[in-house]
This record gives C-alpha cells, sequence and structure tokens, in this order.
C-alpha cells in the first residue's frame, strides 16, 4: 500500500483520529501488511492492513475479526480496538514480547508456555465458523486445477493415502475447539512470563491434535520435539493423542502446501511460494507414503 494511501486511511479510523502518531512498518505478514503506530499520549496499535483479494484463500475478515475478540476474551489474544471493513482494517493492541522462531521453541520453558497458551485459547469462548483440512484441502485444489495453477508431480498419487487419513480420523472423532489453525513461530509472542497468540485469519472450531500438527510441521519441530510438545499441551498423553497429532501435521503439510500454490500464482509479493508450497508437500508425501502411516493410522482409533 503506498504511504500517502496508508496515511490517509489511518487519519479516518476514529481511534487514531486527532492524535499525533508515529508509524514503523512490522515485518512478516503474507496476506496483510501489518504497521505499528505509536501516538505521543501513549497509545499502541497494531494495524492490520489486507491489500490483495484472498477470496481464492477462503479468508473471512469478518470470521477474523470476531475470533480475534474471542481470543482476547480467553486472554490469549490482543485486544481489538477497531474494525474497518470498508479500509480493510483491523486495529489491535501491541503486546509486549519477543515474536518467537523456530530455535526458541527448542526451549523446554518456552515450549512450556507456548502450550499454555494453546491450551487457554482451547478453553476459551467457540469461534465463529468451523476449520476443517479436508474440506479446505479440496477447495484448494480445485481452484489450482480451475485455475490451471502448476501442481508439483505426484500430488493427485497420495489421494487414497489421504483418504485413508481422513476414515482414521473420522472414525475416532474428537470434539472442536476455538483453534487459530495457523501457529507458525512468528504467531507466537513471549513476554518472558505468558505466551499470546495473534492473527486469526485461518481460525475456527477444529481438532486440537491439528492445531498441535501444524505448530509441529510449521515450526519444523523435530520428531522428539513433536512429542515434546504433546506433552507439554495434554501432561499425560495417550498413545492415540501422540499419533493423532503426528497425523495431523501431515494433514496440516499436504493441505497447506495448496495455498503456497496458490499465491505462487496470485500474490505480487516477492516471495517464493511455490517452494514453500513444495517444501510441505515433499514432507507430506515422506509421512504419507512412509512406512509408519499404517500404524499411526491403527493407533488414532486407539487400535
Amino acid at each position: 500500500m503506498p504511504l500517502s494511501q496508508l496515511d490517509s486511511d489511518l487519519d479516518r479510523l476514529a481511534c487514531l483520529a486527532g492524535r499525533s502518531r508515529r508509524v514503523t512498518e512490522l515485518p512478516g505478514g503474507l496476506t496483510n501488511h501489518n504497521v505499528r503506530v505509536r501516538t505521543d499520549d501513549g497509545g499502541d496499535y497494531v494495524v492490520r492492513c489486507s491489500t490483495e483479494d484472498v477470496s481464492l484463500l477462503g479468508i473471512d475478515r469478518d470470521a477474523e475479526h470476531h475470533n480475534t475478540r474471542r481470543a482476547a476474551e480467553a486472554g490469549v489474544g490482543a485486544g481489538v480496538v477497531e474494525y474497518r471493513p470498508d479500509l480493510r482494517m483491523l486495529v489491535i493492541e501491541h503486546l509486549p514480547g519477543d515474536v518467537l522462531d523456530n530455535a526458541a521453541l527448542a526451549d523446554p520453558a518456552v515450549l512450556g508456555r507456548a502450550a499454555d497458551a494453546v491450551r487457554r485459547l482451547h478453553a476459551g469462548p467457540r469461534f465463529d465458523g468451523d476449520f476443517d483440512m479436508f474440506a479446505r484441502q479440496a477447495t484448494y485444489l480445485a481452484t489450482v486445477k480451475s485455475e490451471g495453477f502448476a501442481l508439483p508431480d505426484g500430488y493427485d498419487d497420495l489421494a487414497d493415502a489421504w483418504h485413508d487419513v481422513r476414515r482414521a480420523l473420522a472414525a475416532a472423532p474428537r470434539p472442536t475447539v476455538p483453534c487459530n489453525n495457523d501457529l507458525l513461530a512468528a504467531n507466537f509472542i513471549d513476554d518472558g512470563e505468558r505466551v499470546w497468540l495473534i492473527d486469526y485469519e485461518y481460525s475456527g472450531n477444529n481438532d486440537a491434535a491439528f492445531e498441535l500438527g501444524n505448530t509441529a510441521t510449521e515450526c519444523d519441530l523435530t520428531p522428539e520435539l513433536t512429542e515434546a510438545w504433546t506433552v507439554a499441551y495434554f501432561g499425560d498423553p495417550t498413545p492415540a493423542d501422540l499419533a493423532r497429532v503426528r497425523v495431523q501435521a501431515l494433514c496440516s503439510a499436504y493441505g497447506w502446501s495448496l495455498w503456497g500454490f496458490i499465491q505462487a500464482a496470485t500474490s505480487t509479493l516477492d516471495f517464493d511460494f511455490y517452494a514453500w508450497g513444495e517444501e510441505r508437500f515433499e514432507r507430506a508425501a515422506a509421512g504419507l507414503r512412509g512406512p509408519d502411516l499404517s500404524r499411526l493410522l491403527t493407533e488414532t482409533t486407539g487400535g
């Protein structure tokens, strides 16, 4: 977004009206342009600006706003200050703390605080809408094919294994809980005493094991760290808990890889989305073709 347009839009926000401000760019954001706004009278906000058409990605900005509020009610998310869909802007409170990276989760104390944050989110108020990666994957795949977007060779060869995974998870269904569904390391903010969770673009009620498995995938956790992450969340996980998280990590990688292929064809950002998607596809393919899949699916159902 041009700086002149950003300044003009910020002037139209009620929370900034008549207040002198300083604006700084924030890193990250592949579907948002994020800025920090500090006012001379002590206000400190993050303004999330949606600048591109995200309809092909299935993002619902009204649901994002609603669920961001619910996460704040759960005591785990930033408070919402103002929502202006006409400006494509969501203003939230700035959270003090460090943005995590993948390496930070190797620290047991950080891992424990992160797991506590996820538990608090999952115990909080229900979200607006549900998130089902199987439905999302089907929609994304239909988009890729109908639009003629590039897809790696062998993606469709995993369809039978994908259906086996779906059947196994459905055979032992679990209650859904409010989930972020996109907890990469950059969406954890650690102030040293507690961890906060941000970015609710893909939020919805879902299987808690998907949340854990998605983080394992996005944060590139080793098998040992994935188990430690599962233990940190559950306390004393059952074999079914451990297996379900590993299986849902494969679901995350296989489904979200399509997000990368759609972005590669449509986004104007200078980012290698195709390589991002390909890395996740290759990780999913290794697991869906691997010797452990049958055992994991059996353990997932409690067999």
